[in-house]
């Protein structure tokens, strides 16, 4: 079976991930499987007070968190479909039940033949797209490195700077005696240090997304076509 993350990675590195997690990442159209993980995360966080506005304005569209927390109940739900553009795409939508009321961050997930890795758009509307280059580690876990981010708004099509953006580092393990999937995120801006981020654990069951669907309200606004 192929999946965009097994496309991705190769053959050879995704055959190197623990076996629970090429189950994790082999949900696709071809495994017709989807995947929810429930868990706690132990904390979200944020840099300087400066990044707060601007996590807040993100936090409209579901890009990032503008809240932290510590022992934050939370949801992934990676579920494939077939875009408007005829795409294999998988949601990571990820919901914080923070005091005060949930907080989601959203992603779709396309593989991009043109530039030979996972794009990962952002929020409710794609309007950020960011390149995400996946390696399988010695222990067996996964670590992806952002790479180019670019906004897209009508006929704009641009860069995001450096001094704007941010580095994402993500690492998802499986912890054989808890049973359970480990991850941290982590996102810094090369001239100001960490951004954001956060870190926890998770338990995954899958289910198949023919009998299931897409619920509504997991999918995107808004579809960006460019790679």
């Amino acid at each position: 079976m192929t999946s965009i993350f097994r496309a991705a990675m190769g053959d050879a590195a995704f055959g190197r991930l623990h076996p629970q997690l090429q189950r994790r990442f082999t949900v696709g159209l071809d495994s017709g499987e989807a995947c929810t993980g429930r868990g706690v995360m132990d904390r979200i966080w944020h840099g300087p007070a400066f990044v707060k506005p601007f996590l807040a304005l993100g936090g409209l569209r579901h890009i990032l968190v503008p809240r932290t927390g510590r022992d934050v109940p939370f949801t992934i739900e990676n579920v494939p479909y077939t875009d408007s553009y005829g795409r294999e795409t998988v949601t990571f939508v990820r919901t914080f039940a923070l005091p005060g009321g949930p907080r989601r961050f959203d992603a779709t997930m396309v593989f991009s033949p043109e530039r030979d890795c996972v794009l990962d758009y952002l929020g409710t509307h794609q309007h950020l797209a960011t390149e995400l280059h996946m390696s399988a580690e010695p222990d067996g876990s996964l670590l992806i490195r952002s790479g180019e981010h670019r906004f897209r708004e009508g006929r704009l099509d641009a860069r995001v700077p450096e001094l704007l953006g941010g580095e994402a580092e993500v690492r998802e393990s499986y912890d054989e005696a808890a049973g359970r999937f480990r991850i941290r995120v982590r996102v810094v801006n090369r001239y100001v240090g960490p951004l954001f981020g956060y870190e926890g654990s998770f338990t995954a069951e899958y289910h198949d997304v023919r009998s299931h669907g897409v619920r509504a309200g997991l999918r995107p606004v808004r579809e960006e076509v460019r790679a």
